[in-house]
């Protein structure tokens, strides 16, 4: 239709746009030389049929794919005998046998199509290359030229024949690849004369090197300034977190504030000491005048002083339910000698503890154990000369061990088996091996160190070698003392210079602080 007469008008096919685009006019869905329609997809859907009846077919998916004038049946009808159905005529009911043409036709038909299945079977089956077995021959007439002067020779027949191949056999000849040739010559590459670079040009095309703070292969002496350009640190604008200030000041205050905390430890540490040293001094004054005055005949009454002097030094032994409330030191002293008397209980615990392991060892490991404290450096015994060796010689050394073939005669007899001449230590003892002469000794001399014996070390002591005889001046007193023979020996001195143990047995007896003797 004309324009402006197109309402109610929608374009079916493409002769309606007459080579044009769409009607804006018309507000349905155009697509002009098929532009923009979506092409329906192949699939496997089959559009919906229907039979004569108008009923729809359902059955049409199993002819999907069939040849063409296949009879499938797929419906109730094919089962029912030709005689009784309705819905075909007289010709479809004819059961006459086909025609001899007919027959033959299919014959050929089935024919056709197993040799064409059976002739691709014996293709791939086949080899592909099979060479032929005797060669092809020709026959070929010859005719010579002439030859010696002579002018003409007989014709003959030659015959050539392919000399066959053996598929299996190797290669004769090794194929190298050569390079390959020059290829064809590249295009010209139009270029401006050469022209001097500028300056600016040249500082401009400068690339400057590659500086790296990890390697340098080329071992380069590179400034550090020339470094530190490169690294890029001068374009970083350094700044600084103010905590780390505060940080610095709070650890600065906590340092001066340990710093007099400890030094006002120290100080009444000092304090403590020195005031435990002064009444430990004043207790041992008091001990020592009552002693003094008791060796004189003298017992005064003791005053309040010594009370609390011989209270603090017997650790309040005895009632004291007279005394008033304890000062700051006392408590402090009662929490020290606490403290002793925990680690006291607790080494004794761990004693008891070891003992209690050692007792529960079986026989192996606690002789093990016992010998380990007893002989615990063996080298100490031999320094002192307190090692002494097996005396039987069954157990010193094993006949196995040497070869059974005779010695000679330089050695000794054959039937010792002694690996040495003569014992480690003969007759030697502490004394004996400590105290020996000093000198250069023939090696091997018997009478060397006396004979090893004590009585033999003492001779040669005092002998006297280089005639100095005694001392003329010496000591005071010291020609009355007796020769020392052997190791500084030292006696235990028994005497009570304060008479401290008579004091202490005294208040083991039982009487009021032991002070009130004269009564």
């Amino acid at each position: 239709p004309p324009y402006r007469q197109r309402a109610g008008w929608k374009p079916t096919s493409q002769e309606d746009f007459g080579d044009g685009g769409s009607y804006p006019e018309c507000h349905v869905a155009q697509y002009p030389l098929g532009m923009g329609k979506k092409k329906a997809s192949s699939g496997n859907t089959l559009a919906l049929q229907v039979d004569s009846e108008g009923n729809v077919r359902y059955d049409a998916i199993a002819h999907q794919g069939q040849r063409p004038g296949k009879i499938v049946q797929s419906q109730f009808k094919d089962l029912v005998p030709l005689f009784h159905r309705k819905d075909i005529d007289d010709s479809e009911r004819s059961m006459d046998r086909p025609s001899e043409d007919d027959v033959q036709e299919t014959a050929d038909k089935t024919r056709a199509a197993l040799e064409k299945l059976v002739n691709g079977k014996i293709k791939a089956a086949q080899p592909k290359n099979v060479p032929d077995s005797q060669g092809k021959t020709a026959f070929i007439r010859y005719t010579p030229g002439q030859q010696n002067g002579e002018a003409g020779l007989k014709q003959r027949i030659i015959k050539m024949t392919d000399v066959v191949e053996d598929p299996l056999e190797p290669p004769r000849f090794k194929h190298k690849k050569i390079p390959r040739g020059p290829p064809s010559p590249p295009p010209p590459v139009l270029r401006s004369p050469p022209r001097k670079a500028t300056a600016a040009e040249q500082k401009e095309w400068m690339i400057p090197p590659c500086i790296s703070n990890w390697k340098n292969n080329k071992g380069f002496t590179i400034p550090l300034d020339k470094r530190l350009a490169a690294d890029g640190r001068g374009l970083q604008d350094i700044h600084i977190n103010d905590n780390f200030a505060k940080f610095s000041e709070a650890l600065f205050v906590a340092d001066r504030h340990a710093r007099e905390e400890v030094r006002q430890r120290s100080l009444m540490q000092q304090k403590l000491a020195q005031k435990e040293k002064e009444s430990k001094e004043e207790s041992l004054r008091l001990l020592a005048q009552r002693a003094r005055e008791e060796r004189g005949g003298l017992a005064p009454k003791p005053t309040a002083q010594s009370q609390a002097a011989l209270k603090s030094s017997l650790a309040a032994y005895g009632s004291d339910s007279e005394s008033g409330a304890e000062s700051d030191e006392d408590s402090e002293d009662d929490e020290e000698s606490r403290k002793i008397r925990d680690q006291m209980r607790q080494e004794k615990r761990r004693e008891r503890e070891r003992e209690l392991r050692m007792n529960n060892m079986g026989t192996e490991q606690r002789a093990k154990q016992m010998a380990r404290q007893q002989n615990r450096d063996i080298s100490e015994k031999v320094a002192l000369g307190l090692a002494k060796p097996t005396l039987s010689k069954e157990s010193m050394l094993d006949s196995r061990l040497f070869n059974q073939e005779s010695l000679s005669g330089n050695f000794a007899d054959e039937d010792s088996y002694n690996l040495y001449d003569r014992p480690l230590f003969h007759g030697s003892t502490a004394a004996a091996a400590i105290y020996k002469a000093r000198g250069n000794i023939a090696e091997g001399n018997e009478e060397s160190f006396g004979g090893g014996t004590e009585e033999g070390i003492g001779k040669a002591l005092d002998n006297d070698r280089f005639s100095l005889g005694q001392a003329r001046v010496g000591f005071e007193g010291a020609a009355d003392q007796e020769i020392k023979e052997g190791p500084v020996q030292f006696e235990k001195d028994t005497g009570d210079v304060f008479g401290l143990n008579q004091f202490l047995d005294e208040a083991k007896t039982g009487k009021k602080r032991g002070l009130d003797t004269g009564a």
